[in-house]
């Protein structure tokens, strides 16, 4: 209960933990921008889609359920800044199964709704040519 309480003052202070995680990371940043953009090409917004997001953050990023929505509300102001070219630029640098994971996840939310628009799969379709992957790396177990 005490280490909740400072939790909390200590984000009044220094701002919210999840917010700072993907501030602090630039690459982490750039894949939540993706997985954004994955979300809004169809043109809509679904709640599957948005449940699939909120899970991989946490899962995969361990960013706290707490600080989602103020990661999202980060994403949103300062996210404008990157476009889709540089945000998929500091992956090519990146060991092949980071950027694997990047596409999964991309795959994930775009699966979510359980219906695949034709601009998902061209925005994963040019994300997989530009992260230099195969399709069939996306179907393949993970190590």
């Amino acid at each position: 209960m005490a280490m909740a309480l400072l939790d909390q003052i200590r984000s009044i202070f220094d701002g919210d933990p999840g917010v700072r995680k993907v501030a602090d990371d630039p690459v982490l940043s750039a894949e939540l921008l993706m997985l954004f953009r994955m979300i809004l090409a169809d043109g809509s917004v679904s709640e599957s889609e948005m449940v699939a997001f909120r899970r991989i953050c946490k899962e995969a990023f361990g960013i706290p359920e707490t600080s989602i929505d103020s990661v999202i509300k980060y994403l949103n102001d300062y996210g404008y800044e990157t476009n889709g070219s540089q945000a998929i630029a500091l992956f090519r640098d990146l060991d092949v199964e980071r950027r694997k994971l990047l596409a999964r996840h991309m795959a994930e939310i775009a699966k979510a709704d359980s219906r695949l628009a034709e601009s998902e799969v061209k925005l994963l379709r040019r994300t997989l040519d530009l992260l230099d992957i195969s399709p069939v790396d996306l179907v393949k177990p993970q190590n």
